[in-house]
């Protein structure tokens, strides 16, 4: 049986370069300028697989979104190269970024949507506009690609600040938007809409141990807490939930841990350490995870293979246990 550090050893021979890098960076705790931490680095900026993923978000916005969990949506590839950890100087990033801010309405991030009558009062038609299943994305993406000094992103993250509630972040959008109330009891929390703003927030020191951000820790926590009696917007707590699945598309296991170890308020708390262990009791006998789920439109990638272990997923749970352990949240993407 692999021990602990046999573990780490295989995910830093991966032939995975952005899994070394973020083994490297988040779990070794390499400095950048650490000769193993440049050449993972290097090698991940010039894999095929993520010099695709450049492509696709440079085609942002490909196409209208109609479903936010829509996992071939440029959307996704973005947030997924923020999540690896390129940066604003690399490649096309400066490109993909500036095709996002180009549509800010003061507020959000818009994307193009379908957006159907019921919600235009007209017909149906394709709009430059926002929801809070989408703009959080990718404002986190733009922190974390280093953008966060732009009027436009410290703009966004007023606003996203100012909208949280007492439970958390309800259902939202532009104000164009008048008609969008998302399903579900209007007070109630949305889970996701939480989890994207939460991940956004985290980007922003200031906020990780503040009242808003613990708001919707407190909410998310809350619906694991009851989740055999509470079901919010929809989104509930069963055996899909609890499958390992990865890109962060929408509200599932994975996702939400990687979401709340960047917090000290949800490190700590009892209620998540009850939802990592449901995570780790999924590892092999060599401590390795394998997803429980997948996006067909990732396809390839080891994160999307349901026979064999995952580099990939593994240094995710492995982060999230070493950001319990350490007590901090470690660098961000």
């Amino acid at each position: 049986m692999t021990t602990k550090l046999g573990v780490i050893d295989w995910l830093l021979e991966s032939e995975e370069p952005w899994t070394r890098y973020r083994t490297l960076i988040d779990i070794a705790d390499r400095p950048d300028d650490d000769p193993e931490v440049i050449d993972a680095r290097h090698e991940m900026l010039e894999h095929p697989a993520v010099l695709g993923l450049i492509r696709q978000s440079a085609s942002w916005p490909a196409y209208p979104l109609k479903r936010h969990n829509d996992a071939a949506h440029p959307l996704y590839a973005i947030s997924t190269l923020a999540d690896f950890g390129l940066q604003r100087e690399d490649l096309e990033i400066a490109e993909i970024a500036g095709l996002v801010m180009a549509h800010f309405d003061g507020d959000g991030f818009e994307t193009l949507l379908w957006l159907p009558r019921f919600l235009t009062k007209q017909e149906d038609v394709e709009a430059w506009s926002w929801m809070l299943c989408d703009s959080p994305t990718l404002l986190h993406s733009l922190l974390a690609f280093g953008y966060g000094d732009e009027p436009s992103v410290r703009q966004a993250v007023t606003a996203l600040a100012g909208r949280v509630a007492d439970n958390g972040w309800r259902c939202g959008a532009a104000e164009g938007l008048p008609k969008f109330s998302g399903p579900g009891r209007k007070d109630d929390t949305c889970p996701i809409a939480t989890i994207y703003s939460l991940k956004a927030l985290s980007m922003v020191p200031e906020l990780r141990d503040s009242t808003i951000t613990a708001s919707g820790i407190e909410a998310i926590l809350s619906h694991w807490e009851h989740q055999q009696e509470l079901k919010l917007r929809l989104f509930g707590i069963g055996t899909d939930f609890r499958k390992l699945k990865y890109p962060y598309v929408w509200y599932d296991i994975l996702h939400v841990s990687d979401v709340i170890s960047r917090f000290p308020a949800g490190r700590n708390d009892d209620r998540f350490a009850e939802m990592v262990s449901q995570i780790e009791v999924q590892a092999d006998e060599d401590g390795r995870y394998t997803a429980g789920s997948m996006y067909r439109a990732w396809k390839g990638w080891s994160f999307a293979e349901k026979s064999v272990p995952s580099p990939f997923l593994t240094m995710l749970v492995k982060r999230i246990q070493a950001r319990m352990a350490s007590g901090t949240a470690g660098p961000m993407s």
